[in-house]
């Protein structure tokens, strides 16, 4: 039997264990706080930092494989790990590429994948001499998530919105659609495609609210918008799971805006409305298996379940009765001890053969169960 580590204890790896109990595999994670989500759900709980070199290359050592659940993690202890044989997934040579914005972007354009032009600052204080970039999107090189290391800076005066660390400023795009696609990658190179996802996002979170699968688009849009993603993911060259987040413009031009190394918000969906879902197609990665379905067993569409503002410490999910008498309704809450404002504490999945009827669910559930304390 497999031993197999994930690199961070929340809501990804507690979805991952819950997958883990259909296959022959013995689980580990390292986190930072006992009682994180997914502690109570693996075989072995290290706590441990995975940001820490000594913490990362003790837990791996050894086992099998690593898997990670945010891409924050001590790069340089899992490279150790893969050269002394652990297999990583993603590879570190990927996830170096990933988790540095600025090494994203230059290998979007290296490889001759379209995106959003950009300039790198280092600074605040060279916002200052590029002003007729604005309006622009300022992201930090490292670190952020969630929405968290993103700033809109639409003019000089809102200079000190800025980041005065490497960063990248990209020039804001009218966007006529965020989409987001899930793709696998075996060890062989062999690759499974899940139909793309529309993102409507809280503007004011930077946060994906919800979101509906498949996405609406024109013919000629969706064989872009996969054509893009998997030539991109071919170009990683790494076995895993990877969500690749682009947008269209105006003009139906198709635009990469991050790929994401791991398991993801915008494939939650998939754990009821796929015959394989992102956190089964992983385990079958891992593990060697062939590679799962991807097919949708019915459209669906996802609500995030988000802390209220104003709320701080222990949930109460008001409204999550009326919510679970709805048909073809699926609640997914996070174990989270503590809610704060515009943290994820959970999903709602719906799934129905009509798209009006998503949408109308998903608006009544947005308005119906709120996250409270």
């Amino acid at each position: 039997m497999k031993k197999v580590g994930i690199l961070g204890g929340g809501q990804l790896g507690r979805m991952l264990l819950q997958a883990a109990i259909n296959y022959p595999v013995e689980t580990f994670v390292m986190e930072k706080e006992a009682a994180a989500p997914a502690a109570h759900l693996c075989n072995h709980f290290i706590v441990g930092n995975i940001t820490q070199f000594d913490d990362v290359y003790n837990f791996g050592k050894n086992l099998d494989a690593l898997t990670i659940e945010i891409e924050h993690v001590n790069i340089e202890a899992l490279e150790k790990l893969e050269k002394e044989g652990i297999h990583i997934y993603p590879n570190t040579q990927a996830l170096r590429i990933i988790q540095n914005k600025i090494l994203q972007k230059n290998f979007y354009k290296e490889n001759d994948l379209p995106t959003s032009e950009f300039i790198i600052t280092q600074s605040k204080e060279e916002l200052k001499n590029i002003s007729p970039f604005f309006p622009a999107v300022h992201k930090l090189s490292n670190g952020g998530y969630d929405g968290k290391g993103v700033q809109i800076i639409n003019n000089k005066e809102e200079i000190e919105k800025g980041f005065d660390s490497p960063a990248i400023l990209e020039k804001k795009i009218n966007i006529k659609k965020e989409i987001a696609i899930i793709i696998a990658v075996s060890d062989k190179g062999d690759t499974a495609i899940y139909p793309p996802v529309d993102m409507i996002f809280d503007q004011s979170l930077n946060l994906l609210r919800y979101q509906i699968s498949p996405a609406e688009l024109p013919e000629k849009v969706f064989w872009k918008v996969e054509a893009i993603a998997l030539s991109a993911i071919k170009k990683i060259n790494s076995p895993g799971i990877f969500a690749v987040e682009l947008f269209t413009d105006e003009n139906d031009n198709v635009l990469i805006n991050e790929i994401a190394p791991r398991v993801h918000n915008s494939g939650h969906h998939t754990i009821e409305g796929n015959y394989s879902s992102q956190f089964d197609m992983l385990w079958r990665i891992i593990l060697g298996y062939p590679l799962g379905n991807t097919e949708a067993i019915l459209s669906t569409a996802l609500v995030n379940l988000i802390g209220e503002e104003g709320y701080n410490g222990t949930p109460i999910y008001e409204g999550l009765n009326e919510v679970l008498e709805m048909d073809n309704v699926f609640v997914h809450l996070y174990g989270k001890r503590e809610t704060t404002p515009g943290r994820k504490m959970g999903h709602v999945t719906i799934l129905s053969k009509e798209r009006q009827d998503l949408l109308y669910k998903a608006n009544k559930i947005k308005h119906q169960l709120f996250v409270r304390s």
